[in-house]
């Protein structure tokens, strides 16, 4: 497929964020416009908890899920509080749950608390979807990441996602081919998301590539496939404006 078609794609892969403290009423009317674009609509708004009521009314009709998180950002242990802003959230009206994993306990030498929270929270979502944040930056090595990935994947994740986007380091190519590698020995039909630090075209292709290697994407599918981040559409906007250009109709990738 042409690079134009993947770029249009990759936009209606994009949950566009904004999970700023200083977030107000007015950047998320800014943000549920912005997720509305010249080349098709993003697949979600991912914001904090106290905005999902009033981002549902902004995006009545336009198809545009609410993903919130939970245990953010830190991945804590009280898994009751847990459980308390999930039913919340999902009272309010959001779509999707991103709960950050307590990779702390899995660190620590207890998976199974990890496990457990996952698995609890994942029952209150029922059929609406849970991604888990695996917070790849802080966790010490590849196994870990891996050690992760398959927890997140037997306690019932409907996606694997990087990062908060709030540490260090987030997303890299070699956490999310781990994570995409965990996913594909499952023979499941798991989503993968990369979040924080994508900003560039490139940066959208580089992962969507190694979604495709890895579990041979044709092409970029939101059931399966998202990025998480907050200034990526404009860029993917001008990388699709400019290859409709003269000189670049014909460029493929």
């Amino acid at each position: 497929m042409t690079e134009t078609a993947v770029l249009t794609g990759l936009i209606g892969c994009l949950d566009l964020t904004n999970l700023n403290d200083e977030c107000d009423s007015a950047a998320i009317a800014a943000l549920c416009a912005k997720a509305q674009t010249p080349h098709g609509n993003v697949a979600s708004v991912c914001i904090l908890p106290r905005f999902v009521a009033e981002a549902k009314d902004l995006l009545e009709g336009t198809g545009i899920k609410i993903a919130t998180v939970v245990n953010f950002p830190d991945g804590g242990e009280d898994t009751r509080a847990v459980e308390a802003a999930t039913k919340k959230a999902l009272e309010d009206g959001a779509d999707e749950i991103d709960l950050v994993m307590p990779y702390k306990a899995l660190i620590e030498g207890r998976p199974g608390f990890a496990e457990t929270q996952i698995v609890r929270v994942k029952r209150i979502c029922g059929e609406r979807v849970l991604k888990v944040i695996l917070e790849t930056g802080e966790l010490p090595d590849t196994d870990t990441i891996r050690q992760a990935a398959d927890i997140a994947l037997v306690a019932g994740a409907d996606f694997l996602k990087t990062s908060t986007g709030t540490v260090a380091t987030n997303a890299t190519l070699e956490a999310s081919e781990n994570m995409l590698s965990a996913i594909a020995d499952t023979g499941k039909s798991v989503g993968f998301e990369p979040a924080g630090g994508l900003r560039t075209s490139a940066d959208a292709i580089a992962y969507f590539d190694a979604a495709k290697r890895m579990r041979g994407d044709e092409a970029p599918n939101p059931d399966l496939f998202r990025i998480g981040a907050s200034d990526l559409s404009d860029a993917l906007i001008a990388a699709i404006d400019n290859r409709k250009g003269p000189q670049s109709a014909g460029a493929s990738h």
